[in-house]
This record gives C-alpha cells, structure tokens and sequence, in this order.
C-alpha cells in the first residue's frame, strides 16, 4: 500500500480511502465487515463514513466492527461528515454550533470511539459564520473529540474563507475537501483544486468512478453499436446514451493500455496534483479487489494527453476564460 499525508498535515493515509456510504443499505452488515477487513488487510488505513449514510447505519456498523476487535481503531484513520438533517426540527441540521457539538456527541456514540479522527462539514452553510463554525470545533478539538477538520463540497471561495477565518484564530482550519472528481467531471479544477493546493488542502475525490460510467459501462451494459439498446428511463442510462462515443473511446484505450477501465480512472486521479486519495464506495467486495491494483499503475504523458482529449478539462480561473 502506498502512503501520503493527509493535506498539510503529517498523519499517514493510504492512497485510496474506503469510503461506507453503501453500508447497512445497498450492502449488508456481514458483507461490510467483510469489506473493512479486507481492505485493513491491503493496508488501506483510510475510512470515510457520514452520520447520514443509513441514517446512522454506516457509523454503527463501523463502531460494533471496531468494538469485537479494539485494535483496529488504532489502525485506522477514521473520518465522518455532519450538516445533513437526520431527524425534523429547526436545528437538526446545518453547521451552527448548536448542531456541531450534538451530531460530534451522537457519532461518537454510533462509532463506539472517544474521537474522530477528520470530522467533515458535509456542505457549506452560508446562513452560520465562521467565526461560530470554528469556535464550536476548535471546543471539540480542545477537548479531544475531533483531531483534523475537513469540507466537502466546497467552493473555491468557501475553501479561502474558512482559513482566512481559521488563520486569524491562529487555529489550523480545513485540511481536506471531498469533491466529486473523475474524468467525466472536473469542474473542480476551475477554482476549487487551486484553492485547494494553495492552502495544503488535501483532496479527497468522491465518485471517482463516475457512478460506474468509468468502470466500462459501455460494455458492461451491451451497447456498443447496439442503439436500440439506450432505450431506457434511467437518469444512468441516459448518461451512458448522452456519452456513448466517448466512453467506447475511453473503454478501447484501457484495452489497448491492457487495463480494466477501473483502473485507468483511478490511476489518472492518482496523477492528478494536489490529490490524497480516491474515495472507493464498494457495494462488494468485488468491487474493492478490483479497484486495488490501480495503485501500481503509472500512465505515460501521452495516455495522459488522450484522456484529456476524451475528457476536456476546465482549465483554471481566470486562464480558462479571459487573457
């Protein structure tokens, strides 16, 4: 397995995180043990689960997993996420300090740990100022509940604001953003990836596989050359549909380079400047063993170049729109 820091900070993370949003719903409890054991086994260190996943069925799973053997929550990194309502009520949701210190005190409990390793603001909330988001975590880490601080789906500008705030408090602020990023969507590389870089924020790409577009759909799904076959009603199939040429494009480079498509889209994001580490979110634990090997694989610059001709980027503000 290999190993980078988390951000600027110097806590170790493997490559790619296990990610459990599948967990306690598309996938049983048997299964996802199975899951987290094999990947412990494979050195991935690197959990990520929300209080939201199951509604708290993914935080639980991984707190009896730990509790029959206590060892393993010293190997692992764990991080969780907040700000998505799971119950009804004024102030059941969001980032205000109120919600912050109960939801930290309820996945606590749910994971069975005395802290978090990397707690995540699940989303910005643009109605709660700063200087209250971090007074209520700086709390938390004084008191040994939470250790690191990360984002997800942030802006470029949310990402400036939260350390410009934090950096006056002296306090460290945000060390990770959890973006979408894969081939099929790199809007992030507009403003939020340079951000990003330019405060030693670690990214931590979510639905690097593009919903398993990128996984050789094409194929999969028998419809190549076949029209007739897009008819469908699916939000997926349409994409598929809308993409086709491109992805059967994409699916013949993997073949020529002799790689599953998996792991040429998990090998490009692991090129990617400023990337710590994919977030994987296996339904089986297929689905796990056949993204591993991505790890060992380096593309060349011109399988580099080709994909960026499939997959055009952005480019980075202000350059991509103006001189």
């Amino acid at each position: 397995m290999q190993f980078t820091q988390l951000g600027r900070t110097g806590a170790k993370v493997s490559r790619v995180a296990l990610g459990t949003m599948n967990f306690g719903w598309h996938t049983d409890e048997e299964a996802s043990r199975t899951i987290m054991d094999t990947a412990l086994d494979a050195g991935v260190n690197f959990f990520d689960t929300a209080d939201i996943y199951g509604a708290g069925a993914s935080e639980s799973i991984l707190g009896r997993w730990f509790a029959d053997e206590p060892s393993r929550r010293d190997k692992v990194v764990l991080a969780t996420k907040l700000y998505i309502p799971l119950t009804e009520g004024p102030n059941s949701g969001g980032l205000s300090a109120l919600h912050i210190r109960k939801a930290c005190e309820d996945s606590l409990r749910r994971l069975g740990t005395d802290h978090i390793d990397l707690y995540q603001f699940h989303h910005i909330d643009r109605t709660t100022p700063w200087e209250e988001i971090w007074e209520a975590t700086e709390r938390l880490v004084r008191d040994g509940k939470v250790i690191y601080v990360g984002s997800s789906n942030f802006a470029g500008w949310d990402l400036a604001a939260a350390q410009e705030t934090a950096k006056a408090r002296h306090f460290l602020g945000l060390v990770s953003e959890q973006s979408i990023y894969n081939l099929m969507e790199r809007t992030i590389e507009l403003e939020v990836l340079p951000a990003a870089r330019h405060y030693g924020i670690g990214l931590l790409p979510w639905s690097p596989l593009a919903g398993g577009l990128l996984a050789g759909a094409a194929a999969k799904e028998g419809r190549r050359g076949d029209d007739s076959a897009m008819l469908g009603h699916s939000a997926r199939q349409q994409r598929i549909a809308d993409n086709l040429t491109r992805l059967q494009a994409y699916e013949d480079l993997a073949a020529e380079l002799g790689l599953p498509p998996t792991d040429l889209a998990l090998a490009w994001l692991l090129s990617r400047p400023g990337v710590t580490a994919p977030v994987l979110g296996p339904r089986t634990l297929e689905q796990l063993t056949g993204s591993l090997p991505a790890l060992d694989v380096t593309l060349e610059p011109q399988t580099l170049a080709r994909l960026d001709q499939l997959f055009p980027g952005p480019g980075e503000a202000p350059d991509a729109y103006t001189w």
